[in-house]
């Protein structure tokens, strides 16, 4: 396989929807309709259950751990498959993915997701341990706050961080990691204004609820 066949296999994968898909065989609703609008697991949760929402944020996170984990080999001889070089491609396969997840094809590039799950899953096959750390402050800053976006901001500001620390600021990982962390801030732009403005909706609770 050529480098720019494997780059379109990962788009090709990152696009496929599987909140979208969720919710026609579920509910048979456009998800892009409902809640939010995003084709993300936050959405899902609110609109069809935890356990729906489980599912699609572990097929988001391998949407960007397999093309990152396999496609390396798929172009590379195997004496470069540790170097550095296949590190650059392993990232530049997990953000066509995200790219993918972010506007998908198979929808005409309509909707799609933040790419936080998909980023997750870059980081989870490339640099395990400093997610692992993100994943935790992910989770206590969710469980202060109740603010899926300030704890997915939050750990993408983490994760670089991390890495800076663990492998150095020119490492290709932390340099991608940090370019992906700004992605994250730009697709919850309008999350940052919620934010600021109180409005924001908290996980796990209706909006009537809040409004009380």
């Amino acid at each position: 396989m050529n480098a720019a066949a494997a780059l379109a296999l990962a788009y090709a994968s990152g696009s496929i929807p599987a909140a979208y898909v969720a919710g026609r065989v579920v509910k048979g609703i456009d998800l892009r309709t409902v809640g939010s609008g995003n084709l993300g697991a936050t959405n899902v949760y609110r609109t069809l259950g935890a356990k729906v929402a489980a599912v699609v944020f572990l097929f988001d996170m391998l949407k960007g751990a397999l093309p990152a984990a396999l496609l390396p080999a798929a172009i590379l001889p195997a004496a470069d498959l540790h170097t550095d070089r296949a590190l650059w491609w392993a990232l530049a396969f997990g953000v066509a993915a995200i790219a993918g997840h972010a506007k998908p094809v198979f929808l005409l590039w309509k909707g799609g997701g933040k790419g936080v799950a998909t980023a997750a899953g870059i980081f989870a096959a490339l640099a395990p341990v400093q997610l692992a750390l993100a994943l935790v402050v992910f989770v206590l800053v969710l469980w202060r706050t109740g603010y899926v976006s300030a704890a997915s901001l939050t750990a993408a500001v983490v994760l670089p961080v991390a890495l800076v620390a663990m492998r150095g600021p020119l490492s290709p990982v932390t340099i991608i990691a940090t370019l992906v962390g700004l992605f994250v801030f730009w697709t919850h732009r309008a999350n940052i204004t919620r934010l600021r403005q109180g409005t924001e909706h908290r996980f796990g609770r209706s909006r009537s609820t809040e409004a009380r």
